[in-house]
Order: C-alpha cells, then sequence, then structure tokens
C-alpha cells in the first residue's frame, strides 16, 4: 500500500500557493492556473497519441465523471474491488490534458481508460481517426449548477462563489471552469451515431445502475457473467464509494480540496436542484436552455 504522502504528491491537480482565481482561455474555454498550461492543452489537442484500444470517460464536470471511472475499474477487474481499493481513482483514469494527468499515464495499465473533461473541438485529434472509444456521461444541467456551486466552494481551481444567484448567472453564461455545459454537450452530441461512442445519462445510471452496467459492457465488448455484473453494481454504488478512500478523495490535501466545506460526495442524488431554484430561476434556466439548445432537437431533462 502507497504512504498518505506519496499518493497526495501524485494528486489529480496541482494546487497552486496563490491562487489569482483568474481563469485563462485556450480557444475560447476557461481553465485555471496550476493543473492546466496552454502547452499541455496544446499537446492534449494537437500532439497527445490516441490508441485504438483505448477508452474515454468525456464529460462536463459534475455530471458523474468518478461514477463512470469506478464502473470501467471494476469492470476491468471482473467485479473485484481490490484494485479500486487500493489505487487512487486519479491514477486508474488520469485526465489526460491536465500537467499531472499527462505524467501519471505512463504507470496506467493498458488499455488505457482515460478522463476528459475537454469539449469536441479541444479533444486530441488523433481520436478522430482511430478505432478508440469514448462514454460520454450527461447530466441535467440544473443539477450540474447545484452540484457545481458546492464543489467550487472546496476545490481551489475554482472561483468561490460568493451566492447562488451570482453563481446561476456565471453557469449560464459560460463564467465557470471549462466554460459552457450547453456548449459543450452540443459539441459531442454532433459524433452521437458513430459507432465508437457512446453517452449515458446520470439520471439512467441512478434509475438503473445494472441495466446500465449492461449496455456499458456490450460497447466495450466486454462479457461478464450475472454474478459479475452485481459485483460491480455492489461496488460502483454510491455508498461503496463514499466508503472507499481510495475513491472519495479523501486523501487529497486540504489545500487543494478542503473538506471541512463540504464532501466531494455530497448526495449523489437527481433532482437536488429543486432544493435551490425559486420558481423565477427555473423559469429563466428553462428559456435560456429552449433558446441554447434549440438546434439539437433533444429532450429537456
Amino acid at each position: 500500500m502507497e504512504s498518505l504522502l506519496s499518493v497526495q504528491s501524485r494528486a489529480p491537480f496541482t494546487s497552486p500557493k496563490e491562487m489569482s482565481f483568474e481563469y485563462f482561455k485556450y480557444k475560447g474555454v476557461n481553465f485555471s492556473h496550476g493543473s492546466y498550461t496552454s502547452e499541455a492543452l496544446s499537446f492534449a489537442e494537437n500532439f497527445f497519441e490516441v490508441l485504438d484500444d483505448d477508452v474515454y470517460i468525456v464529460t462536463y464536470p459534475k455530471s458523474g465523471t468518478n461514477w463512470m471511472i469506478e464502473i470501467l475499474s471494476l469492470l476491468r477487474t471482473k467485479g473485484d474491488p481490490t484494485w479500486c481499493n487500493s489505487l487512487p481513482i486519479w491514477l486508474r483514469s488520469p485526465w489526460y490534458e491536465t500537467i499531472e494527468g499527462q505524467s501519471q499515464i505512463k504507470d496506467v495499465a493498458s488499455p488505457w481508460v482515460l478522463t476528459s473533461h475537454l469539449p469536441i473541438h479541444i479533444f486530441a485529434k488523433s481520436f478522430f481517426t482511430s478505432k478508440a472509444k469514448i462514454i460520454y456521461v450527461m447530466r441535467n444541467p440544473k443539477d450540474i449548477l447545484v452540484s457545481l456551486f458546492y464543489f467550487s466552494k472546496m476545490v481551489c481551481l475554482y472561483k468561490d462563489p460568493k451566492t447562488f444567484p451570482e453563481f446561476f448567472e456565471n453557469f449560464l453564461q459560460g463564467n465557470v471552469l471549462y466554460s459552457s455545459w450547453f456548449d459543450h454537450v452540443k459539441g459531442w452530441m454532433q459524433i452521437k451515431d458513430n459507432s465508437n461512442f457512446f453517452f449515458i445519462t446520470y439520471e439512467e445510471l441512478h434509475g438503473d445502475l445494472r441495466n446500465s452496467v449492461i449496455k456499458i459492457c456490450d460497447f466495450l465488448e466486454k462479457n461478464l457473467d450475472d454474478s459479475q455484473i452485481d459485483l460491480v453494481v455492489k461496488h460502483s454504488s454510491f455508498n461503496a464509494m463514499k466508503e472507499n478512500k481510495m475513491s472519495n478523495y479523501t486523501l487529497i490535501p486540504q489545500d487543494f480540496m478542503d473538506q471541512t466545506k463540504g464532501s466531494f460526495l455530497r448526495k449523489g442524488v437527481t433532482g437536488d436542484w429543486k432544493n435551490h431554484f425559486t420558481v423565477a430561476q427555473n423559469e429563466y434556466f428553462d428559456e435560456v436552455y429552449a433558446e441554447k439548445m434549440k438546434d439539437l432537437f433533444m429532450e429537456q431533462f
């Protein structure tokens, strides 16, 4: 078992000693200083070599990213939780666009399962001429907004939101890390019919995890028997992840993620936005959604 110091020294993101909380832009998208640089992002976009047997988990932040990492980790071991209980989640599937992720990938067992929040226009160009696969996880943006509000109070890479109404407006305008949810989804849905692209919603995972795992197995051409699928479902549950220190981010240094301000795995529910939005905010959000997503022909959450 690795020491705590060793694990922390290879955390998923860098915590700068001084944080300006001013995002910088790379090709129109907001990124934070510290774990992201224009050079690292350019490498991720233009020079990163995607291999045919790679699998990429792609999400907008707070859409169920770590849940999918846990599921795919368990699929690799046919439901045996030993690996998930012994190696931090961010080392099992690094974020390939970050400085840290790019240094961690060399230690990832092949075939790679890597993670990204990148929008399609700056994703690795080599993916689009490969046979690699993407699993895209989508979530109700109202719940993402609420989850991001609390997450931003904890994590140094995000501006600390002063008030919920202010953050509400910033989210709708894309004035957050990784910019607009609307643009992210619209971009990736351009390839939704490609055979190497699979998308699933957080709500599907939450509503029927077992059937969702079966669908993912089919996409990845993995053959697990019923008992192995049951183990994947059991060990990727919210409660199992919350109790697993390798998956709940409690090993992360406090100067990067201050969990005295909240829990990384906060609720694991759907519809929490109803406890936060006013009637006026909900109506306004629906208006913005209808306008921004009108060309996608996708039913509103």
